[in-house]
């Protein structure tokens, strides 16, 4: 997949993640699930990390999948952070939970894990050729 189209990927999930998270709550559809944001968290930074990882991978021009995958998880917590940091600060209608900031880590990390298991069975190379 050519370097630009995962970088735009990359791009657009940054801003739907962005724009959900933002948006004020009253805007969107309501779900009677528990819990059902924290759901919503995990999934939106399993997909942002894994996007990332693909874009820097191909970018770093990298073998080796350890680089880009830190970096694609750093990114994807600092970004989590600074949501919950916008959240707090700039919406009306949302607050900066902690519990959100756990879930952003365990999409993350469940992306890690898709990550290590995809190179293990050399999926990232079919995913990655040009």
């Amino acid at each position: 997949m050519p370097k630009y189209l995962l970088f735009i990927i990359a791009l657009f999930w940054t801003g739907v993640v962005a724009y959900f998270c933002l948006v004020e709550s009253n805007k969107l559809p309501t779900i009677q699930i528990p819990n059902v944001d924290k759901c919503i968290h995990t999934f939106f930074h399993f997909v942002f990390t894994l996007v990332w990882f693909l874009f820097l991978r191909k970018q770093l021009q990298h073998n080796d999948v350890i680089k880009p995958l830190l970096y694609s998880f750093l990114l994807s917590l600092f970004f989590g952070i600074g949501i919950e940091i916008m959240q707090q600060l700039c919406t009306t209608t949302r607050l900066g939970d902690f519990l959100d900031f756990i879930a952003n880590a365990i999409g993350a990390i469940l992306a890690l894990f898709t990550v290590v298991l995809c190179n293990r069975f050399n999926v990232l190379n079919s995913i990655l050729k040009k």
